[in-house]
């Protein structure tokens, strides 16, 4: 893997409400990340976890509130971010490096914008497939891309709204390993939006999780510190207790467990 180093940014969120005409979606959402942390927010679908991914991208504002990143307000698309969908959006008439370099940074020159280019596609594993068109590889590799696509940026934020759930179960996996690894070399900060709590566990510094309440919207429920350094081994059994507490959370208890985590509970928000 290459040396290439980005540079992770702060990020504050206070107050933040979203409504949608007499809807509202969040409400009360304060949240403080640490420059290089990977935070994974979790909920029930329609808890609002993309809608505040939106907002710290800048692809929406808050009725309410503001998102600071280093301490400067977020006012429209922000170009410390970076986003990766759950689906790579590869342009099919440009080939693998021509869609990685439409993350460029508005002015890069041509030299240093290839030179970025071949290095990302060194990180993600894609050197040998540059010139490839989309339809050439598979579902793994377009995300792969997607990825350098968005890191090419070097964002002090990285985004990422469910980036493996529409891969199979062994590319999922493998996808997983190179998120470890790019952060492990780079420390960019991570807000990652997954359904998959086993992926949070073995991603996130922290777990946030949002709960809906009728008719107020979602507000965080509770903010879970996840134990041990990465990478985490997927068997590890210190992760049990707050895997058992989380599904139990989400309406999913496992059979024959009751909720144990409670040491590993950081916030637990008034009511």
């Amino acid at each position: 893997m290459t040396s290439t180093v980005l540079h992770p940014a702060a990020l504050t969120v206070r107050g933040v409400r979203r409504s949608f005409g007499p809807t509202t979606v969040l409400r009360d959402i304060d949240l403080d990340i640490a420059p290089g942390q990977i935070v994974a927010l979790v909920g029930a679908s329609g808890s609002g976890k993309s809608t505040l991914l939106r907002l710290i991208a800048g692809l929406d504002s808050p009725s309410a509130g503001s998102v600071r990143i280093d301490d400067q307000p977020i006012a429209g698309v922000d170009p410390r971010c970076a986003v990766v969908f759950q689906e790579p959006r590869l342009l099919p008439w440009r080939d693998v490096a021509g869609n990685v370099a439409l993350g460029l940074p508005a002015g890069t020159g041509r030299s240093a914008g290839a030179a970025a280019v071949r290095s990302w596609l060194e990180v993600v594993g894609l050197t040998g497939f540059a010139k490839y068109r989309p339809r050439r590889i598979s579902g793994g590799m377009a995300q792969r891309a997607a990825l350098a696509r968005a890191l090419v940026r070097r964002p002090g934020v990285l985004l990422l709204d469910e980036p493996f759930a529409a891969l199979d179960a062994l590319n999922r996996l493998k996808m997983q390993n190179l998120l470890v690894d790019v952060h492990r070399d780079i420390a960019t900060t991570v807000v990652l939006v997954t359904h998959d709590i086993d992926e949070a566990l073995l991603l996130a510094d922290r777990i946030v999780l949002l709960e809906p309440e009728p008719g107020r919207g979602s507000g965080i429920g509770a903010i879970f510190e996840v134990p041990g350094p990465r990478p985490r081994e997927r068997t590890d059994s210190r992760l049990t207790a707050l895997r058992t507490t989380l599904l139990d959370r989400l309406g999913v208890p496992e059979p024959g467990t009751a909720p144990a985590a409670a040491a590993l509970l950081v916030k637990e928000p008034a009511r």
